[in-house]
């Protein structure tokens, strides 16, 4: 792992901004923006494009909200169309099986949240939500709020009933609706279902264990590792959301819910690299990882342009 990338997933995720900035302000005519990333790097990318998010303009305190394509904001100017994880851990890697090279052994689990940062500096308390800087929430639980002038997620309804442009239920329901993921025409979460031995199939796919789909060999010659396929709608936060009395799992879970996700299940139990799951997904060499070739493709296929 680059050194670079033990630094903390916050501080990519402003370096990650600022390179956008800098590429938005060299090719002025771009209109639209889509993000593609693997691994912590959804974490990360996920952190910059709620530093870049810009809400919509409103025009005056009793106009009614909706949420058309000129109403949810835009990623520093830019249209934002496909927002795309592959293999990234958004509930974190603290958990049973959430790090399957740990064998699912809860002592061992428990261990490495005490030892991670001496491997993984920053980054791994982020992953494992051991951060507590200045005492704050751990830092993934803050990007599933809105914080300080990052808009990541929902406000809450409690951050909002103060406010004194939100004249009805029915625009500050409009107001709840807005965030950086939000503003995305589509979000999609590619998961390898096994054989990945750094992040799991929950933390990776946005399912509590009883959600997550039973699968069958796939019958596409196109796309033969693919072996599920579903379009998760938004879900409305339940009592648990807004209380001290859910896990911290169940609150990145639900959080990230507020929105809808294509979900996107890829299997190489078949292959004779299976062992290297995470980087065959992603094709990281094309020689070696070449099996996951079809995975990009499903990307490219389904990408809006």
């Amino acid at each position: 792992m680059h050194k670079l990338t033990l630094d903390g997933v916050d501080v990519m995720g402003e370096r990650l901004a600022q390179e956008v900035i800098e590429e938005i302000n060299r090719r002025p005519y771009i209109k639209k923006i889509s993000f593609v990333a693997h691994s912590v790097g959804g974490l990360v990318a996920r952190y910059a494009i709620g530093r870049l998010y810009k809400p919509p303009k409103r025009t005056s305190e009793n106009t009614p909200q909706t949420l058309d394509d000129n109403n949810i904001g835009t990623i520093h100017g830019l249209e934002a169309v496909n927002f795309i994880t592959v293999a990234s851990p958004h509930l974190g890697s603290r958990g049973n099986k959430q790090v399957p090279f740990l064998f699912g052994v809860t002592a061992i689990e428990n261990f490495a949240c005490y030892i991670i940062h001496l491997i993984f500096g920053r980054t791994g308390k982020h992953l494992f939500l051991t951060d507590n800087d200045d005492g704050k929430p751990p830092l993934l639980q803050r990007m599933v709020d809105n914080w300080g002038d990052l808009q990541f997620m929902y406000a809450y309804l409690r951050q909002l009933v103060s406010c004194a442009w939100v004249v009805n239920a029915y625009s500050l329901l409009m107001y709840c609706c807005r965030s950086a993921l939000q503003a995305f025409r589509r979000r999609v979460a590619y998961s390898n279902v096994g054989h990945d031995h750094i992040v799991g199939w929950r933390t990776s796919s946005i399912r509590k264990d009883s959600e997550l789909p039973k699968w069958v060999d796939s019958t596409n010659k196109i796309y033969p590792h693919i072996v599920y396929e579903e379009l998760s709608k938004a879900e409305a936060p339940d009592q648990c959301a807004d209380t001290d009395n859910c896990t911290l799992e169940e609150h990145l879970l639900q959080g990230l819910k507020r929105v809808s996700w294509e979900k996107v299940d890829v299997s190489f139990h078949n292959s004779k690299v299976r062992s290297a799951a995470h980087s065959v997904i992603q094709v990281k060499d094309p020689v070696m990882h070449s099996e996951g070739a079809d995975v990009i493709q499903h990307m490219i296929d389904q990408f809006i342009l």
